[in-house]
């Protein structure tokens, strides 16, 4: 019985060092802001953060906005206008960001098409209303190869099994074969 037991203890001891292990290994991962402008909204100065620079369409990247002073006492919206921008979805309210609370932002957004794009802030906070932009933020072309020639190498294995199973069935006629018992 107590080899059972110490077994027992054994196995709740490597339970309890691995779930320590990995608590703080499966959190989300910080924000990391590797380039900023400054942009002023009226009063207040706001700085804008972005996790990959230069910003590239059909990338999804963070964009974080802090404001000097803290968003404690401040709400604003956010107003997006470009090519890909539709004309409903268009303005936005300022909400925290989900992993960087202190400040608002956009978690793992892409911006669709390449060109001009224009951040406009609206901030309302103790020093009254305030408007400013992030005029001509330049969008370059999407990494990597055209969506096209992306999808026909990704589908060119599926298009083999296809023709591999069509061939398969073929030869062996499952259907034509009569029962035999």
């Amino acid at each position: 019985m107590t080899l059972l037991r110490r077994l027992g203890v054994l196995v709740l001891a490597a339970v309890t060092l691995s779930l320590v292990a990995v608590g703080p290994a499966s959190a989300y991962a910080p924000v990391g802001v590797v380039h900023t402008e400054r942009v002023q909204a009226g009063p207040y100065g706001l700085t804008v953060g972005f996790s990959t620079w230069p910003v590239r369409a059909m990338q999804s990247l963070d964009f974080t906005f802090m404001p000097d002073g803290g968003i404690a006492d401040k709400s604003g919206t956010l107003r997006l206008s470009g090519p890909a921008i539709k004309r409903g979805r268009a303005e936005n309210p300022l909400v925290r960001h989900p992993r960087k609370r202190e400040s608002w932002g956009l978690d793992i957004q892409a911006l669709d098409d390449p060109g001009k794009y224009t951040f406009t802030f609206a901030i309302d906070g103790p020093l009254g209303h305030g408007e400013g932009a992030l005029a001509d933020l330049a969008v370059l072309d999407q990494p990597g190869p055209p969506l096209p020639l992306s999808w026909t190498i990704s589908l060119l294995p599926l298009l083999g099994l296809v023709v591999f199973l069509g061939i398969a069935w073929r030869r062996t006629r499952p259907g034509r074969v009569p029962l035999t018992l």
